[in-house]
């Protein structure tokens, strides 16, 4: 047993083992972003309901209760920012908002937050985290995939620097477009990182899972991600690989 105000205090990990909380995107921002320096942008988009979808409850209704307990309009939070003096393009997802699930609103911010980088020539840094596709949304959803990861493929052309944070989780369609598209793919302690869910593949495939299958640490040994970072020190790595990257 820790005391919460302790594990707030040390940006919600847990002092005695190290786990590493899920964290809201607001949160993130604040412990990314040097003071008084965030400028958000498309605040006010907000998703439609082109497919009239219903499941359990009509996605109309769905939305408008996510957005109340979440007090967010959207899965991710996009805009300007310093980081240690560094001006950057900050995007960071919210696993409070439907499981950071991908929309049309998630793809057009994470498409502006990356033509924005290419414009003003500033490192891009997306903090993913993901259920993946909104299945509300159906091929609209899916849509995002290829209109994200073509933006990134123009902002690669361009010579941009673009660091992918990922957190627990990042599964699924973002797995399989932005999040995993990194100049320098960061991930942090344990995090949860593939496509499907693991009892999914076992499923599928009918063998047993190798031990620590779709943690940090195994995607690490295995060449998907870069490097993994404690949140205590992602804000220096971050600047870091800006100055090193020369951006």
């Amino acid at each position: 047993m820790v005391f919460r105000k302790v594990v707030v205090e040390q940006l919600h990990v847990c002092p005695e083992c190290g786990f590493h909380y899920r964290i809201d995107a607001r949160t993130r921002i604040e412990q990314l972003a040097d003071t008084g320096t965030f400028e958000e942008c498309q605040a006010d988009l907000v998703s439609t309901d082109p497919l009239k979808f219903a499941d359990r409850i009509p996605y109309k209704e769905r939305m408008k209760k996510v957005r109340h307990t979440s007090g967010e309009k959207e899965a991710i939070v996009t805009g300007r920012a310093f980081i240690r003096g560094r001006k950057v393009i900050l995007g960071a997802m919210n696993s409070n908002f439907i499981m950071a699930s991908m929309g049309a609103v998630v793809g057009e911010k994470v498409t502006t937050a990356v033509e924005m980088a290419t414009d003003e020539d500033l490192p891009l840094v997306l903090v993913c985290c993901s259920g993946g596709a909104r299945m509300q949304e159906g091929m609209v959803s899916l849509a995002q995939m290829a209109k994200t990861s073509a933006a990134l493929g123009r902002f690669d052309d361009a010579g941009g620097l673009y660091l992918a944070v990922l957190t627990d989780p990042t599964t699924a369609g973002v797995a399989a477009s932005f999040a995993m598209l990194g100049d320098v793919i960061i991930a942090e302690p344990k995090a949860m990182i593939g496509f499907a869910g693991p009892r999914v593949i076992a499923n599928t495939i009918k063998a047993e899972l190798p031990e620590g299958f779709q943690t940090a640490e195994f995607m690490l040994e295995h060449g998907f991600v870069d490097r993994i970072v404690e949140r205590k020190n992602l804000r220096s790595e971050i600047a870091r690989l800006i100055d090193y990257c020369g951006k």
